[in-house]
Order: C-alpha cells, then structure tokens, then sequence
C-alpha cells in the first residue's frame, strides 16, 4: 500500500512529520477521508481530531482549527493547535471548559464577540478531553 507524507504544524513547531497510509479530518464542510493519490485541494478545518493511520497503529490529534493542503505526494495541516493525548493537560482542558460553559451561562452582558469566543473555548476544550480520553 503505498503512503504520504503528513505534516501538521503550528506557529510554534513542526508537530508531526510522518509517512502514513491515511487520514480523517473534519473540514467546514463535512468529514474529509484522504488517501494516497487524493486530488489536492485547500480546504478550513474545525475544531476537531485528526485520525492518522499508518498500518496497524492509529493516532488521533486534538486540532484547534486551522487549514489542511493535500498536494500530490504530503498533507500539510496548519493549526492554531495540534496535541495529542499524552500531552494533553486534561485537568486545564476541564477547567477551561467549565469557565466557557459559566461565560456562555452569564451572556446577558456579553457582546457577539465575547460569546462567539466563549463558544470557540469551550469547543476547544471539549475536543481535547474527548481526544485524551477515547
């Protein structure tokens, strides 16, 4: 079977550089599949895991949104944030969660761009727990 490489980077590090057979991401609009030979194409990410599969190992990637380019041969994803489980904090995950969900419970003074932030935390937050704890 043949492979590509991945890339996911952040604008603090190169996170991740490997060969592997595929990946699932999850783009604006919808669940992307992306094997070798996939047509390139630039698309946003959310705030989502990535699954990497190289073999018999799968990985998964708590992604705090960026973008993701499949060119011919190497997916690059670029990430505002890019952890996976075992460097997770999961107790600073839980606390930030709890502090958007209080944010979001007490927007009767809140402006759009406030709450709009509020709701980017907390979805955040939940992908990292839910990526440290599957």
């Amino acid at each position: 079977m043949s492979t590509f490489l991945l890339e996911i980077v952040t604008p603090e590090r190169l996170v991740y550089s490997e060969q592997v057979d595929s990946i699932t991401a999850r783009g604006i609009e919808g669940e992307l599949g992306i094997l070798p030979g996939h047509i390139p194409m630039v698309t946003p990410l959310q705030i989502a895991p990535i699954y990497i599969k190289n073999g018999k190992e799968n990985k998964r990637v708590a992604i705090g949104g960026g973008f993701i380019e499949v060119r011919k041969d190497k997916v690059v994803v670029l990430a505002e944030s890019a952890e996976f489980p075992e460097s997770i904090d999961v107790d600073r995950a839980r606390a930030a969660k709890e502090r958007a969900e209080r944010r979001l419970g007490s927007q009767s003074n809140q402006d759009h761009f406030d709450h709009r932030r509020a709701e980017i935390a907390l979805q955040k937050a939940v992908n990292r727990i839910n990526v440290y704890g599957k």
